[in-house]
């Protein structure tokens, strides 16, 4: 493991890939975090809180626990090991029931049932402490605390770049990067924190696969959820790839796609 700091780690990606957001990094506790925020001063919904922050320079830093959850999202709670699975959300995100939330549905899986089966292949979700933080990378502490991942958002093109770049010291063309179903919670944090059991190793989770969010998502934004080890390979594959070496190709002006 690079003994590179996760401040500079999030400085470099930010500035390779000319992001315009912040990399966030997201990290367990078990002490109370001096002067952050709990989530739902900023949102309720765990997304929609990742995505104000990388955005904006307001808030550099979120937290939740088991013991500051009200007001949370449940589906959140649930996606980061605080509560277990609600019994409702088999439904909500599935062709409802009249007797939960009115009948309210989202329609994303065809039947309660594959929601039980997508629960099951993920497996047991933990949190990664008595509180989960999300933190600016550029506002990360001194010492750092241990990261478990970081979440990049950014254009298609930017994306498209980091996800290539993850793909550059590795000889599988299939698993390295995966856009997962679930909800955007599970993309920016579960997944590549390794809060659930059956995480995929050594991974990036590119999305959200979650029309839901799409309200508070511009249409031309996209994330990718990266493993603190993987996040480090990346900075250090850097100058040898072609974020560094083609620039021109990885970022083409736009007065050369008027020409194509």
């Amino acid at each position: 493991m690079t003994t590179i700091n996760f401040k500079e780690i999030g400085a470099r990606l930010k500035a390779a890939f000319r992001l315009s957001t912040r990399p966030l990094a997201v990290y367990g506790s078990e002490l109370l975090p001096a002067g952050i925020p709990r989530m739902t001063e900023v949102n309720r919904c765990f997304a929609v809180s990742l995505h104000r922050m990388a955005m904006g320079d307001e808030v550099s830093a979120i937290y939740v626990s088991a013991d500051t959850s009200e007001g949370c999202c449940p589906g959140g709670l649930y996606h980061v090991g605080y509560i277990p699975v609600p019994d409702e959300i088999r439904y909500f995100v599935s062709t409802g029931r009249k007797d939960v939330r009115g009948g309210a549905a989202e329609y994303l899986k065809a039947s309660p049932e594959l929601f039980d089966g997508c629960t099951k292949a993920v497996g047991p979700i933990r949190p990664p402490g008595t509180y989960l933080v999300v933190q600016a990378c550029e506002a990360l502490p001194d010492p750092e605390p241990a990261i478990r991942s970081l979440c990049c958002f950014g254009t298609g093109e930017q994306i498209r770049n980091m996800g290539a770049l993850v793909h550059f010291d590795r000889d599988d063309p299939f698993s390295p990067v995966i856009a997962p179903w679930g909800s955007a919670c599970s993309t920016y944090i579960t997944f590549p924190a390794g809060l659930a059991e059956n995480t995929p190793h050594d991974t990036a989770f590119m999305g959200p696969q979650e029309p839901t969010l799409n309200y508070s998502l511009p249409p031309d934004m996209m994330a990718l959820g990266i493993p603190a080890e993987m996040a480090a390979r990346m900075v250090e594959n850097l100058d040898a790839s072609f974020v560094i070496r083609r620039s021109n190709v990885a970022f083409p002006r736009y007065e050369r796609r008027l020409d194509r």
